[in-house]
């Protein structure tokens, strides 16, 4: 904080405010073209009935409204939504750590469960095809107090339109700084930064959504991201021309301390009594007692040497005891993940579906309205002798007076259709080229597919759709193996109290631990305290089987009967199947399996006692009755 203070008093909270606005300010022309593509694919999406004549067409430029659209975007976009959240993998780098790694795993599982990682996923699975992209925010809670522990993780989805990055640099790790625009209430600047906010205007509204208005109650807050002088992360918010915070490393820990005194303090100074405080810096916790480790205790008073010369010059070397300091953990990392939808070389977002399938869109309304105008402009026309005329009556018979047959001849019905068959095709060849971009068919659909003729002919046209889009998949893998990996990062550093853990025992019971940053905690050679934080981070990719129960259940009867538990006519073999089925939730396998333990105590046969004159080695023969 002493830092972040002498930089402001360098420059001044107005030209500091000034030098990130104008970055901004680049940023987003630099930007602008990818943002306005961003309300075109988002109009697609949402059934736009606009019809792009061409740059060739005579009416170039005229834009026309479609009579009637088939949303082929959004039915394609639909077809590859996946409700499958990624499950997570961590791997040890040293054998000593597959414990930690396990409990890591767990942890993550957890947290997983506790976020609204369903809403989230369901958000990135439409919005990471139509832009091409999507990020994650990572950041540290301090107001999610439970009566045990202060703070917690929060993940948010953040969508590509808030999201402004450097100029010229295609990924995040990369940057120097990117900036965040993020539609939030008056109320909430003012309880969060102090800021009184209430006669600013929003300036971006279509931050908040597409086609927004501006709202009285709410302000566009900008929060740049950037790399600090030291290395750290810095951070630098404002709302217009007031700013309201900068911190060239916000993920170091802070502490208020008295100015009278010096001490920590809350509100007031338990020690003076002092309301006045400054924010620092702080570095690390001093020990007050030895802590142990896992492989040894760390001593909370080391002995420090200390030389200096004598006035001939010769070393003297002096000994004191200095209290242990464990220097405070730092994620060290930009707190934004972002998922991609298919890579481009130098591009910051991916390919978007709905970009590759735009021009066929675009035909499919120009076809559509059509098909439309030949089959509403069609009709019926009777063709009378000249100068006759039906009489209009309510009548169920209507008369029409001759003079002969000859007229009579003359009174016809001529039926005016245009053709559409040409039409029609046009337009399925025309929607087939859009599947056939993204590699969607009828079986992955789930539709009828005519050239499939079995189940398994069925099962692999799926498989072979399901193949080519292989690639997104591993992209949403790819980002949520680094969203793990912030998420512990930020664990470590925030997560003071140990946190509850569940993991799954051997028996299919349920096993509670904690995590415990302490746990991650070791002492290099030359007896300095370091975070261990060396795992690799990926995803599990059997998950999505084991997330199905339906098909777990499946599979372990086909392992029952295969014999893969043993004879299945053994009561051990049933009671090993049924530990399964309860481990998977089957409903009433918890009954089951308690009725056959009872039913093999039942069938155990009973211990008998052996007299103690008949033991083998005892001294004679048992004892007779008196």
């Amino acid at each position: 904080m002493k830092k972040d203070k002498e930089r402001r008093s360098s420059l001044g909270d107005r030209a500091l405010l000034a030098l990130w606005q104008a970055r901004l300010d680049k940023a987003k022309t630099a930007y602008e073209s990818v943002l306005a593509r961003m309300d075109r694919r988002d109009a697609m999406y949402r059934g736009s009935r606009e019809i792009d004549r061409g740059a060739n067409s005579a009416f170039a430029g005229r834009v026309k409204k479609a009579g009637v659209t088939r949303n082929i975007v959004a039915e394609i976009i639909e077809a590859q939504v996946s409700s499958d959240i990624p499950s997570p993998k961590v791997a040890p780098r040293y054998r000593r750590d597959e414990a930690r790694a396990a409990l890591i795993e767990n942890m993550l599982r957890g947290e997983i469960d506790r976020l609204p990682f369903e809403t989230l996923n369901d958000q990135d699975e439409r919005t990471t095809p139509i832009q091409g992209g999507d990020l994650f925010l990572v950041e540290w809670d301090s107001g999610a107090h439970t009566h045990t522990t202060a703070g917690g993780l929060s993940v948010t989805l953040i969508h590509p339109k808030q999201f402004i990055p450097q100029p010229g640099v295609s990924e995040i790790r990369d940057m120097d700084y990117c900036f965040l625009q993020l539609a939030q209430t008056k109320a909430y600047i003012r309880a969060k930064y102090g800021a009184d906010v209430a006669g600013e205007g929003e300036e971006r509204p279509e931050s908040r959504a597409f086609d927004a208005e501006t709202v009285d109650d709410v302000v566009t807050q900008n929060i740049a991201y950037f790399r600090g002088p030291s290395g750290g992360i810095g951070r630098v918010s404002w709302v217009n021309d007031v700013l309201l915070e900068y911190m060239e490393d916000y993920q170091a820990r802070r502490v208020k301390r008295c100015v009278k005194c010096g001490q920590p303090m809350g509100d007031t100074c338990a020690y003076c009594g002092g309301r006045k405080y400054d924010e620092t810096v702080d570095e690390g916790q001093t020990l007050e007692q030895d802590l142990p480790l896992g492989e040894g205790v760390l001593p909370a008073l080391r002995m420090q040497e200390q030389v200096t010369l004598d006035d001939q010059g010769n070393a003297l070397r002096e000994s004191e005891a200095v209290r242990t300091v464990v220097p405070y953990y730092k994620p060290g990392v930009y707190p934004i993940v972002m998922r991609r939808n298919v890579s481009v070389f130098g591009q910051f977002l991916g390919d978007s579906d709905v970009d590759k399938i735009a021009d066929q869109q675009n035909e499919i309304n120009k076809i559509g309205t059509k098909i439309s105008e030949k089959l509403m402009m069609g009709g019926s026309v009777v063709t009378l002798p000249q100068g006759k005329h039906i009489r209009r009556t309510d009548e169920e018979f209507k008369v029409l007076e001759i003079k002969d047959p000859a007229e009579k001849a003359l009174v016809d019905v001529l039926t005016l259709q245009g053709d559409i068959s040409k039409d029609m095709a046009y337009q399925e060849s025309t929607y087939q080229a859009a599947r056939n971009l993204i590699g969607v068919t009828d079986s992955f659909q789930g539709r009828r597919d005519t050239t499939a003729t079995s189940g398994k002919a069925k099962e692999f046209a799926a498989a072979q759709a399901a193949g080519r889009l292989e690639s997104k998949r591993t992209m949403k893998n790819a980002a949520y193996a680094e969203l793990f990996h912030v998420m512990f990062k930020f664990m470590l550093a925030y997560a003071d109290e140990p946190r509850p853990v569940v993991t799954r025992a051997a028996d299919g019971g349920a096993d509670y631990t904690v995590f415990d940053r302490w746990d991650f905690l070791e002492v290099d050679e030359a007896g300095e305290p370091y975070w261990n934080d060396e795992f690799l981070f990926s995803v599990d990719q059997t998950a999505p089987l084991a997330g199905n129960r339906e098909g777990m259940w499946q599979e372990t009867r086909m392992n029952l009967k295969e014999g893969c538990f043993g004879n299945p006519q053994e009561l051990d073999t049933l009671i090993l199947f049924w530990q399964k089925m309860d481990l998977l939730h089957y409903p009433g396998a918890k009954e089951t399996l308690t009725q056959l333990e009872q039913r093999k105590a039942q069938a155990a046969p009973p211990q008998q006692n052996t007299p103690l004159g008949g033991m083998e080695g005892g001294n004679g023969h048992a004892l007779s009755p008196l």
